[in-house]
């Protein structure tokens, strides 16, 4: 027989993690795009054989050249989507004032439809709309799906993005600083593979789920795109050797 819970029994809370906004989205696409695309960038310019300085500006260049671009991308994107969002709180916030009434029985409807009784409905509509912020805020959660104090900041989001894209992209091209030829090829395959599991990981703690899938997923797209990459610049080929 299963075991009923006592009312006794201390209540656990949980916590959510949250999840608007665009700062993290930004902050996990940024450093696994820096990640992915500079180690391919380091190792396609590597396997045609250059002098270590080229594949160091390279690296470099792609380092600043895709920390701008996806920043300037996620602040236009951000920016477009709060805009759209503001601007339909505005509409709201012009029928709260001109129709209280046609919208408090909006909101009625709304929850008629989700199963709440007349009344109640009637008192939980003409409760919200008894002062005008509320209303729009209810009106916003339970007609647009938005929360008006979330709708994110296009300037953090291209802050985060900036910043996570430097980060993947410079972890490897540090062993050319300091080393060149096969063994820098080598540290920056090693902490390519080291980040793009970590960065797996990460994301399966965010999602709350298994870390395994996500891990293996990363490892395979930054080892994909760089042994292709490689391939390439092998293929290609400058011939002045590595040094």
């Amino acid at each position: 027989m299963a075991r009923r819970a006592s009312q006794h029994e201390p209540m656990h809370e949980h916590h959510h993690r949250k999840v608007q906004g665009g700062a993290a989205r930004a902050a996990v696409f940024g450093i696994s795009d820096g990640l992915v695309s500079n180690v391919a960038l380091i190792l396609g310019v590597a396997g045609a054989s250059p002098s270590a300085g080229i594949v160091r500006l390279a690296g470099l260049s792609g380092l600043v050249a895709g920390a701008f671009s996806m920043a300037s991308g996620e602040y236009v994107s951000m920016r477009a989507q709060t805009e759209l969002l503001e601007r339909e709180l505005e509409i709201e916030r012009v029928e709260i004032a001109r129709r209280p009434e046609n919208e408090r029985r909006e909101l009625v409807q709304i929850y008629r439809s989700r199963g709440i009784d007349a009344e109640l409905a009637e008192d939980l509509a003409t409760e919200m709309h008894r002062t005008p912020q509320l209303a729009l805020e209810t009106h916003a959660r339970e007609e647009l799906g938005i929360d008006p104090d979330e709708l994110g900041s296009p300037v953090a989001a291209a802050a985060w993005s900036f910043g996570a894209f430097a980060t993947g992209a410079v972890l490897p091209l540090l062993p050319w600083f300091f080393t060149t030829g096969t063994a820098a090829v080598a540290a920056s395959v090693v902490i390519g593979a080291v980040a793009a599991v970590l960065v797996g990981v990460a994301l399966a703690w965010v999602t709350d789920r298994p870390a395994v899938r996500p891990a293996a997923r990363q490892l395979l797209f930054a080892s994909a795109s760089a042994a292709v990459a490689f391939l390439v610049g092998s293929a290609v080929g400058v011939g002045t050797g590595v040094g």
